[in-house]
């Protein structure tokens, strides 16, 4: 999917106005830098959100201020909100804040009920169930937590987002949140996204490599 910036690039300034028109939301793919991954990731990471807020600045200065933010694991608005994401992730903070200070809107898209329940089922999924009749009843629960916190998201996008209202999406690729079809969803995708994407690739790749020398070493020996 191409990133706005590649359409706006594309189109003639008539087509720009119609973009301008209706909801827009702006997703800005969630990433982090684990400490265990050391010091390479983490120049990407922080690459990658320089990048993010470079875009969303030229989206704005063709579609329009951005008016209100929601970030995935946020249950609270306002500078509690806020305070939580800096402690989550310094990259989209600073994106978050940047827009906070201009008048935008925190707005809380978690359930603090429903999180905690998807995420608990998650966990009972993790330890590695051995019997099929108890894993299908956990899978079942989990998806079903799973779903209604994906529809409490997209609830809570949909009745915060006035008419003519852009706002910014901080949310881990691979979601299955289906927006109302009156949002345009921008995808923000900078360069860096895909530098960490081939990233993690070769670092599974060399992995899956040493574990097929280590089992040929093990069968020689």
């Amino acid at each position: 999917m191409q990133t706005v910036s590649e359409q706006l690039g594309k189109i003639e300034r008539p087509s720009v106005e119609e973009y301008k028109a209706g909801r827009k939301l702006y997703f800005v793919p969630l990433v982090f830098a684990p400490e265990e991954f050391g010091a390479e990731l983490a120049e990407m990471v922080s690459r990658y959100w320089e990048q993010v807020q470079s875009q969303l600045a030229g989206m704005e200065s063709k579609l329009g201020k951005i008016s209100k933010i929601y970030h995935e694991l946020i249950a609270t608005g306002g500078e509690d909100g806020a305070k939580a994401i800096e402690d989550l992730s310094k990259g989209s903070f600073q994106i978050a804040r940047a827009r906070l200070d201009s008048g935008a809107d925190l707005h809380p898209i978690e359930s603090t009920d429903i999180f905690t329940e998807f995420m608990d089922w998650s966990k009972c999924l993790s330890v590695g169930l051995e019997n099929p009749r108890v894993f299908d009843k956990v899978w079942q629960f989990y998806d079903d937590a799973r779903k209604k916190r994906n529809e409490y998201i997209a609830k809570q996008i949909d009745e915060s987002l006035k008419p003519e209202e852009s706002g910014i999406l901080v949310l881990r690729e691979g979601h299955s949140v289906q927006f109302p079809t009156d949002i345009q969803v921008f995808y923000v995708a900078p360069p860096a996204l895909d530098e960490m994407k081939r990233w993690y690739r070769d670092q599974q790749e060399a992995a899956a490599r040493k574990s097929e020398e280590a089992k040929e070493g093990n069968t020689k020996a």
